[in-house]
């Protein structure tokens, strides 16, 4: 059974996973604050974020790929089944430094799939067994408590596992867009040299948020493994 501390409190939900969701708090506040930011700076040569997106593709020597307007704040991605580029309204016409950093990102997915980067690949191939594997965990030990039966509470946590790997693989495809697009905003010259820190600050911040995700999804694993893991189920 888990530790648990005063009044019930199960302590490793404290200790493992609240100091994580804290951190994925901040990383979300960062991101949002560091784009406001320098959505507020216009780039010097007018550039708009479907015109940055554009020119990371051309840079590498992708074609084929549409860059389209979507509706919301912070909705950019690239969508490989149709490959289109989709750019939120506070990116695609906006000239911002922001903008830029946040298009050519998007546009740094579409160049890993072009390249064939491997890590993007098997998160591809992983996304329907992990989505299944995250919906699935928790009505798995939950059934397996009520049945007293320690192969679905298995179950249950290999299932969740499935979601720390997915997290675990998008770290690097992450990190890797933003590198793929700081390179070509450098070597493009699509910012001036003093507006570059700007935008590896807000792709910097944007990457905490994964960095965040996966130590909570860690931080969860640890604690069912630590309440579960000692305990002899199949008796």
């Amino acid at each position: 059974m888990p530790y648990y501390g005063f009044y019930g409190i199960d302590m490793y939900y404290i200790v493992l996973v609240v100091p994580c969701i804290i951190l994925a708090f901040w990383a979300q506040a960062r991101v949002k604050s560091t784009f406001n930011r320098y959505s507020q700076v216009l780039n010097r040569r007018g550039l708009t974020g479907a015109q940055a997106a554009e020119a990371v593709l051309r840079q590498n020597g992708v074609t084929g790929v549409r860059v389209e307007w979507v509706a919301g704040k912070l909705t950019d991605h690239f969508d490989p089944r149709t490959n289109t580029i989709r750019l939120s309204n506070a990116v695609y016409s906006s000239t911002s430094v922001a903008s830029v950093g946040v298009a050519a990102h998007e546009a740094g997915h579409a160049v890993q799939y072009a390249v064939g980067y491997f890590p993007i690949r098997l998160r591809a191939a992983i996304i329907p067994v992990t989505q299944f594997g995250s919906m699935a965990a928790f009505p798995l030990i939950i059934l397996g408590l009520f049945m007293n039966s320690g192969i679905l509470i298995d179950l249950g946590i290999w299932a969740f596992a499935l979601s720390t790997v997915f997290q675990l693989v998008t770290l690097p495809v992450e990190v890797n867009a933003s590198n793929r697009a700081l390179a070509a905003i450098e070597q493009g010259g699509l910012l001036a040299e003093d507006e570059y820190p700007m935008a590896k600050k807000t792709l910097t911040a944007a990457a905490m948020t994964y960095f965040a995700a996966l130590a909570v999804s860690l931080a969860q694993l640890l604690r069912l493994l630590l309440i579960f893991g000692g305990r002899n189920r199949h008796d």
